[in-house]
């Protein structure tokens, strides 16, 4: 469990703290907490009991209290979808969106969405923002405006090439709108489809429905852009077929005319003229699925998407959390420049639009709306994943105590009567050591058996995980 050779290398109040859990008493229960959290980084801690009960008899069939836990208390999962806060719950969360989007695109009878989705016209599009200004980049010519080939990993790509000239004001507003400006482009979209189907929008929905699920991403330069997946379905969504017009074709020329259309304008304020905002002109589009001539497959695209659900504005150097005063700033000098003057534009723009409360998301640079969203119809949800899995869990526990199954009768048998108090949360930080160590050995449990299925899928062999 404890990689000495690592944990050498561990300031002393950290390997002190790492020998005292090890040599607990109670540390195999501690591990076996910890594991079933997935290593979750900062664990919710709760005390309590539960008690079920025959209905009829009022026989206690099983009972349980923290009492008898590691330091009487139980630890669940965060569950939060932040790789910089929690990379555990973050690969959960990650794979609930692999899913969802995986489904929307092949489909999933477990998901009521049927495999003959995968016909429907389906494109994987990016939308992007406008330039603000030069930034250091790496174009195909190799040299940048600056004059310089920058190397992949140079940390002045994405920023500023002339900080004085860069639109730092326009760059943060533009996040601060971008999920309004969104909903614009799926209006003009809908609008732009039933032109080219040559029908009216009213029996475009008797007829028709447009499915979208999508991710935000930040580019180095600061700026949020959104990777979707954009659907033709039937009216009733997933589960009925889309009408004879619905092609890709039509749907590619359909977004690109509504990224033109889309915009929102920003009123004037102070010294701030009005605004208008619009997309960026590289629309990307291209077909997706397993048909012949489709460009992109579907667990590459539902892939991409997930990686990117669990990232948000900290992989351009910023903050993970909200900023209470400027002068917290001063605590982290490694912050870039070009994100500091970011961070700035929001200060300063907070008082002329403060309906807008860009200080609030000052550490997102502006940006207030969702990482991963999607329409109605698109899929399955994530709570239904999440209650999926809560229910497996359920059955497997009911089955180890020997209680019997609900599904089972017509009513329920059992009552259960469950009290718990919110006892606080995190590590200690040889508990946060590790966990982080438990995370990875998981990770890379999952990995290795992940790689094996691809193989044996490979082969087109049948083969049952005995096989593994």
């Amino acid at each position: 469990m404890i990689d000495t050779a690592t944990a050498v290398g561990l300031d002393p109040i950290t390997l002190g703290d790492l020998l005292r859990v090890a040599g607990s008493d109670g540390f195999d229960r501690w591990e076996d907490q910890v594991r079933r959290t997935g290593g979750c980084s900062d664990p919710i801690h709760l005390t309590g009991t539960t008690v079920t009960r025959d209905r009829e008899t009022g026989e206690v069939l099983y009972s349980y209290s923290t009492a008898d836990e590691p330091g009487g208390r139980l630890r669940l999962a965060c569950g939060n979808r932040r790789a910089s806060r929690c990379p555990a719950c973050a690969w959960t969360y990650a794979g609930d969106v692999f899913h969802l989007i995986r489904a929307g695109i092949t489909g999933d009878p477990r998901m009521a969405i049927p495999d003959r989705v995968r016909t429907h016209p389906g494109v994987f599009t990016t939308l992007t923002a406008p330039s603000f200004g030069p930034v250091h980049n790496r174009p195909a010519s190799g040299r940048c405006a600056c004059g310089v080939r920058h190397a992949e990993n140079s940390p002045v790509l994405g920023t500023a090439v002339d900080p004085e000239r860069y639109d730092y004001a326009a760059a943060v507003l533009w996040n601060n709108h971008a999920s309004v400006l969104w909903q614009r482009f799926t209006i003009y979209l809908r609008r732009e489809v039933a032109a080219r189907a040559g029908i009216t929008q009213t029996l475009l929905k008797e007829t028709a429905r447009v499915s979208f699920g999508k991710v935000a991403e930040f580019q180095r330069r600061g700026a949020i852009h959104f990777h979707a997946i954009i659907r033709i379905d039937g009216p009733d969504g997933p589960t009925s077929p889309p009408p004879a017009w619905a092609t890709t074709a039509l749907l590619e020329d359909a977004i690109r005319a509504a990224a033109g259309r889309a915009q929102t304008v920003v009123p004037a304020a102070g010294d701030q003229s009005a605004r208008m905002l619009r997309w960026g002109s590289q629309v990307d589009v291209r077909a997706i699925g397993t048909d012949q001539g489709q460009e992109l497959t579907d667990a590459a695209v539902a892939g991409y998407v997930a990686k990117y659900a669990t990232k948000a504005a900290e992989t351009t150097g910023t903050l993970d959390r909200r900023i209470g005063e400027m002068s917290e700033l001063d605590k982290h000098p490694e912050l870039p420049d070009h994100t500091l003057q970011l961070i700035r534009a929001c200060r300063d723009l907070d008082d002329l639009y403060p309906d807008r409360k860009l200080w609030a998301w000052a550490h997102m640079l502006g940006f207030r709306g969702h990482f991963m969203t999607k329409s109605r119809a698109y899929s399955t949800t994530l709570g239904s994943r999440r209650q999926v899995r809560a229910d497996y869990r359920a059955a497997q526990e009911r089955r180890e105590r020997g209680l019997p199954d609900p599904d089972e009768h017509s009513e329920a048998t059992t009552l259960t009567l469950a009290h718990w108090t919110y006892a606080g949360h995190g590590h200690t930080p040889g508990e946060s050591w590790l966990a982080a160590n438990i995370h990875r050995d998981l990770q890379t449990n999952r990995e290795t058996a992940r790689e094996v299925i691809t193989e044996l899928d490979s082969t087109g062999e049948e083969w049952t995980w005995n096989d593994c």
